[in-house]
């Protein structure tokens, strides 16, 4: 008769060999798009299809919402008719949907919230209720479920498994987040996670970074509830990382840049640990110089677009690549449509 640590042995062994035999994957995730985004978010939807992408993540900003986007404002005046800020607003966000999410065909798109969604007249409600169809997959509600199958309300923070990695998309787009739901809620996803032998990855993205980052001056660290709660997210994580032994990855975007090892900061080095960390911000949204102290990053680029292409090896472990894209990425319709002028603009100009 095997004993209950001969088992949990077996299960264990059984796991790591299907993990093993588990194939490659890869999955495409970048954040801030508006400005020039319905130009180049058609060039990430070709690029993520050619690397055979899984899945796209964008982690929120859609479209600005307090001014004019410079792609929206080219095809809504080219008939030489006037363009009223209550027009944009009605439209915006149709204006996503059919330029930045159509482009992906059947690629499931995975939608984050960020801090434009929140601008009014915009609300998270109308962000809910606009791109339900995204927040209510079923995919995700098939998990939703699962956890608490009494939750029959959508959220703009949500998460899904494939192959042994948890993917967890939060919201902290607005300054009183993390709430105690949202954080009750984590909590509990991530205490499933590392309970769970079959979860080896953990992998959380969110629009703005998490406190005390290299872009510290343009994250959470700008309020004391996203600092507070954005500290505890980050501890939970270092405890799945060095006590349940999960591989855990940070995605953000927010700072309209490009960088790997956000968290390599005096604070996270003598607090806890410093976790692998992005941001992505680079979907077409105007870009931003790099911070002073870019120099402690790993990698740090601007004055680029592009996306973060995720390869998932057997195991979990997850090696992440940044694939820049050029004014010839831009596929020939969009060009057609949008005129090569804004095309050139977009790349040449387009930055602080």
């Amino acid at each position: 008769m095997i004993s209950k640590f001969g088992a949990l042995l077996l299960l264990c062994t059984t796991l790591s060999l299907l993990a093993r035999a588990q194939p490659t994957w890869t999955f495409a995730v970048s954040g801030d798009s508006r400005n020039c985004g319905d130009i180049v978010m058609p060039a990430i939807a070709a690029g993520a299809r050619h690397d055979q992408a899984a899945f796209y993540w964008h982690l929120g900003d859609l479209r600005a919402i307090y001014t004019f986007d410079q792609d929206f404002k080219q095809l809504a005046t080219a008939s030489g008719a006037p363009l009223l800020i209550i027009d944009y607003e009605n439209r915006a966000w149709d204006d996503f949907i059919q330029n930045q999410i159509v482009p992906f065909g059947d690629m499931p798109f995975f939608l984050g919230i960020g801090n434009h969604e929140t601008i009014p007249p915009k609300t998270r409600p109308e962000f809910t209720i606009q791109f339900a169809d995204w927040l209510d997959t079923p995919e995700l509600q098939k998990q939703r479920l699962k956890d608490d199958p009494k939750d029959h309300r959508l959220h703009t923070y949500y998460h899904w498994q494939r192959t042994g990695v948890d993917f967890i998309n939060l919201d902290n787009a607005s300054i009183d987040q993390f709430d105690a739901n949202q954080m009750a809620w984590f909590a509990g996803v991530l205490k499933a996670d590392t309970g769970n032998p079959s979860i080896h990855t953990i992998v959380v993205g969110m629009h703005e970074a998490l406190p005390d980052s290299i872009s510290k001056s343009h994250s959470m660290s700008e309020s004391a509830q996203g600092e507070a709660t954005g500290r505890a997210i980050y501890q939970q994580l270092i405890a799945a990382q060095n006590n349940a032994h999960k591989n855990v990855y940070v995605l953000a975007s927010h700072s309209h840049f490009f960088m790997e090892g956000i968290f390599n900061t005096d604070y996270w080095r003598t607090n806890g640990g410093v976790l692998p960390g992005w941001i992505v911000g680079t979907a077409g949204a105007v870009r931003y110089a790099l911070p002073p102290n870019a120099g402690d990053a790993k990698t740090a680029r601007t004055n680029v677009y592009g996306y973060l292409l995720g390869t998932v090896h057997p195991g979990g472990a997850i090696d992440f690549s940044f694939h820049q894209l050029d004014e010839k990425d831009v596929p020939p319709e969009v060009v057609s449509r949008f005129g090569q002028p804004l095309l050139h603009d977009c790349f040449i100009a387009n930055r602080q």
